[in-house]
């Protein structure tokens, strides 16, 4: 693995970086590399932090886990993925399987229901081409309400973004975190080299 680009916030934090770090991570459970890289420029750390969309929101935990991790996988950001897959991976009841068919190109090919892999296109559908197609907006105006498509679209594109900073920076995988699945499907041009290429 290549070294992180630049080097992650040490203790002693500063009083906002604390209290921050303290919000953010459960108890007795240190601060994920991404958050104390980000705190090298405040700023930045308070602010994207404050586009978060891990409060509860209107479509349900398991929704949200499906869209952040399509996305990081589409995006080759194993760091956010992984994170995402060890932290609420059991709590949204993700099976093997299922895990292995968020890595898969062909959302048809997957153990999820046919609702839940409309969110798998819809991932693959912004990622490819930043935006979506009329007959996929369709089908998902069959299922979510505009609040839910807005908040959908907001976490994809918010989780491409978090994808970019993990990559460009090159963030060592948490010790703890997911791995993406041993060749899961063929890469594809659409997809990132990763985060630990």
């Amino acid at each position: 693995m290549t070294e992180a680009r630049i080097a992650p916030m040490e203790p002693p934090y500063t009083e906002a970086v604390a209290t921050a770090l303290e919000r953010l991570m459960p108890a007795g459970v240190p601060p994920l590399v991404l958050f104390r890289t980000l705190a090298v420029n405040e700023r930045v750390f308070s602010r994207m932090l404050a586009g978060g969309l891990l409060d509860k929101g209107t479509v349900s935990l398991r929704e949200r886990e499906l869209v952040i991790d399509r996305t990081c996988w589409r995006c080759g950001s194993e760091y956010e993925w992984g994170v995402h897959v060890a932290f609420f991976g059991e709590r949204v009841r993700l099976t093997p399987e299922e895990v292995q068919g968020l890595c898969t190109d062909d959302p048809e090919a997957t153990p999820f229901s046919p609702r839940e892999r409309l969110l798998l296109r819809l991932c693959d559908e912004l990622h490819a081409s930043a935006t979506v197609s009329d007959a996929l907006w369709a089908e998902l105006a069959r299922e979510w309400t505009p609040s839910q498509l807005l908040e959908l679209l907001a976490l994809a594109g918010y989780y491409h973004a978090i994808s970019y900073v993990t990559n460009a920076l090159r963030l060592p995988l948490e010790s703890f975190a997911a791995r993406f699945p041993i060749n899961p499907s063929p890469p594809d041009s659409s997809r990132g080299a990763g985060a630990s290429s």
